[in-house]
């Protein structure tokens, strides 16, 4: 016992060490829309240091990225370790499709350089560790400066100010008859349930998981529906807006405010510079609700070599390291001390990020969220906005969902 006790020591200690590894690769998947993508640079890094050691990182398409993975994994093709969002990980548990990494924390002396509570907080539900974080955002509004400050508006705190304010900010500027200035930039399509939940998930007693079908969840949705349809502050496309579109808007000024993170910060310096600020999403309903922008890794069950995929997602999550990636994504660093230097933002995106925490959560820890972002929130939705279903019917139906 005494031997077999002493080689499980030796044996966890080897799985951090670059000696133990010979002729693997590691197969990881991840998605930065970034141009300037740093992946080369950070693989090549990580087998001077690791011999022995392949990784062959791929970049899939937001758009795509959760369809492909779940179809990878049903195929039997799953990468050894992939960027994953806490939403989808009550899926993937079901499918058996992670690798518990509670050991090789155990094991490993940078768990301790990551930021309080951001290795508890991406827990499975289950009580196994699946996530090692690797960046995190809280979602703010942004703003056009310039223009509420022509128009003598401050920024909205509630959601009946951001009502007026939108409706203030869109105008017919150049005098033609049209509008070419929309006062919020809503993103109707995959992912805008972020945008939603701002103005319906912060009412009291509302949550996906509970009083959607109340007179506070279906007057939330019924808040967005009435912005689009009545108040008419959305662009046309909103229905069909995606990332990309809400933030060529708003760099192009043809909305005023949209919801985003830190991740868009500098882009949005670079095309407006002081004309853009940011500040916490308003209060509705009597509480705020923003989403915690949570992005890690993991390894995959069917990892060939899941010593050496583990050797790859810590060495991301690792100082320096961890700053040279969220350099690509935008996102703010977990280590402790990365975080300390960031200078990658403008203090007020930062400021904005820090002041959105307390009123950030996170998605439910259940299998219906997956279903929820990926196809029953944006069909819901846009049936909404175009006057297919009324808000009473699309909260129903999200409430089926998680009730299921």
């Amino acid at each position: 016992m005494k031997t077999s006790k002493f080689l499980g020591i030796a044996s966890a200690l080897a799985l951090l060490s670059s000696a133990a590894y010979a002729d693997s690769t590691v197969r990881f998947w991840y998605h930065f829309d970034n141009a300037d993508n740093p992946m080369d640079e950070i693989v090549a890094k990580f087998e001077a240091e690791n011999p022995g050691i392949k990784v062959e990182a791929e970049n899939i398409p937001w758009n795509s990225y959760y369809d492909q993975l779940y179809t990878s994994i049903v195929g039997g093709n799953a990468p050894d370790a992939a960027m994953v969002k806490l939403f989808a990980q009550p899926r993937l548990i079901e499918l058996g499709a992670l690798q518990p990494i509670d050991d090789y924390l155990a094991n490993w002396d940078g768990a301790a350089n990551i930021e309080d509570g951001l290795i508890d907080l991406v827990k499975g539900g289950d009580g196994a560790q699946y996530y090692l974080p690797v960046q995190y955002v809280a979602l703010y509004l942004y703003y056009r400066a310039d223009m509420l400050a022509e128009l003598d508006l401050d920024v909205p705190t509630t959601c009946e100010e951001f009502r007026d304010v939108a409706k203030a900010l869109t105008r017919d500027t150049d005098g033609d008859g049209q509008t070419d200035v929309y006062g919020f930039g809503f993103r109707g399509a995959k992912g805008g349930h972020d945008h939603w939940g701002t103005f319906v998930l912060g009412a009291e007693g509302v949550s996906l998981t509970d009083g959607l079908t109340s007179e506070a969840g279906i007057a939330g949705t019924q808040f967005v529906a009435d912005l689009f349809q009545k108040d008419k502050v959305f662009p046309l496309s909103a229905p069909n807006d995606g990332f990309q579109e809400i933030i060529g808007a708003f760099k192009a000024g043809r909305t005023a405010m949209t919801i985003h993170h830190i991740g868009s910060a500098n882009g949005m310096v670079e095309a407006l510079g002081d004309k853009v600020s940011a500040a916490p999403v308003p209060v509705c309903g009597g509480g705020s609700w923003t989403a915690f922008g949570d992005e890690s890794t993991a390894v995959f069950a069917n990892a060939e070599d899941p010593d050496a995929a583990f050797k790859w997602i810590s060495f991301l999550s690792s100082e320096g390291n961890n700053t040279k990636f969220n350099e690509a994504t935008g996102q703010l660093p977990v280590v402790k001390a990365d975080a300390a230097n960031w200078t990658l933002h403008p203090a007020r995106f930062v400021e904005a990020t820090q002041n959105s925490v307390a009123a950030a959560q996170l998605l439910p820890s259940s299998s219906a969220t997956s279903d929820f972002v990926n196809t029953v929130w944006p069909t819901n939705m846009q049936r909404v906005l175009i006057g297919e279903i009324s808000a009473e019917e699309m909260n129903a139906n999200i409430d089926a969902l998680f009730s299921e």
